[in-house]
């Protein structure tokens, strides 16, 4: 019988499949943290690695941002480096793991002065394929800051991966903030219409900034968007990308309030605490208990690897 992502044991995420993990996701309603985590920043527990502290403070899901497929590397493993990074991670936290890849447009105007990053983060069905091969569950469609990404670049790598490996990865798109674009800030971000062009190109789940986060972006405005990715089967992601995670933690249970408000089935908290690398860990927890409570977030944390 599938379990909720509410009690899977690390033993339950090696057997499953991808719809078997959607499903989990969902029946948990609403009380899913994905916890994201710059992959060369050095640990902050400088021997313990910064999966294993997201882990340890309530994650469910494991979200790898700056993540090179040609060059696969976690800081903080025992053995940080090669092909067998994800796995290891996923022995260490019992976690299903995520990888951030980005759909560059060099085409579109930046605001700022652009950041170029490497053809192993490049969101591509090669890379995609590469990261599935490497252990990932999940592959998330986005762009960090100033990197240029776009919405239709965002539709083309979906379309290319669902068409390469659609039906063993989960596809995740939508921008945490405007990463450079002059032309998609605000409410201009993301759209029904955008949604609807996501989800037809093959998308599983639609990324949406937090109410609270990006500016314009209200309980109300995206409550209708979720309700609208509902209406058409699929499953919602609210994110903290904006170094909100660095807050206090009265903002963090604000935020976690009001994503809950608008029906999202994943809460996303962003990987910028005190500094670079991870969420601020008290964070993590705080937003994992206002979400589903100390029952649900202690057993998260207290359920052994070994299960």
């Amino acid at each position: 019988m599938l379990k909720r992502i509410l009690d899977l044991n690390a033993s339950d995420i090696a057997n499953m499949t991808k719809e078997e993990k959607l499903l989990s996701i969902k029946s948990a309603e609403g009380r899913t943290v994905v916890s994201e985590i710059i992959t060369i920043a050095p640990p902050i527990l400088w021997d313990v690695s910064n999966v294993e502290l997201a882990s340890a403070f309530g994650a469910d899901i494991i979200l790898l941002n700056f993540y090179d497929v040609n060059h696969p590397k976690v800081e903080g493993l025992p053995i940080n480096e090669g092909e067998d990074v994800i796995n290891q991670v996923k022995r260490l936290t019992g976690r299903l793991v995520g990888v951030n890849l980005e759909p560059v447009d060099i085409d579109t105007e930046i605001i700022d002065q652009r950041e170029y990053i490497s053809e192993g983060r490049l969101g591509t069905a090669k890379n995609v394929k590469k990261a599935l091969n490497q252990g990932a569950d999940m592959v998330v469609f986005t762009g960090n800051p100033k990197t240029g990404v776009t919405n239709e670049q965002i539709i083309n790598a979906i379309k290319e991966t669902k068409a390469s490996v659609g039906d063993e990865i989960i596809i995740v798109a939508g921008k945490m903030h405007a990463a450079g674009s002059g032309n998609e800030i605000g409410n201009k971000l993301i759209t029904k219409d955008i949604v609807k062009d996501f989800f037809e190109a093959g998308c599983d789940i639609v990324l949406l900034p937090a109410p609270g986060t990006v500016p314009g972006m209200t309980v109300d405005f995206i409550r209708e968007l979720v309700e609208y990715i509902h209406s058409l089967g699929k499953l919602a992601m609210t994110s903290i990308g904006t170094s909100q995670e660095g807050s206090d933690e009265s903002t963090i249970r604000n935020i976690a309030l009001y994503s809950k408000m608008t029906g999202t089935d994943i809460h996303h908290i962003g990987d910028s605490g005190m500094s670079m690398g991870i969420a601020t860990p008290e964070n993590i927890m705080t937003y994992s208990i206002t979400i589903k409570g100390k029952r649900h977030t202690y057993r998260r944390m207290a359920r052994s690897v070994n299960r």
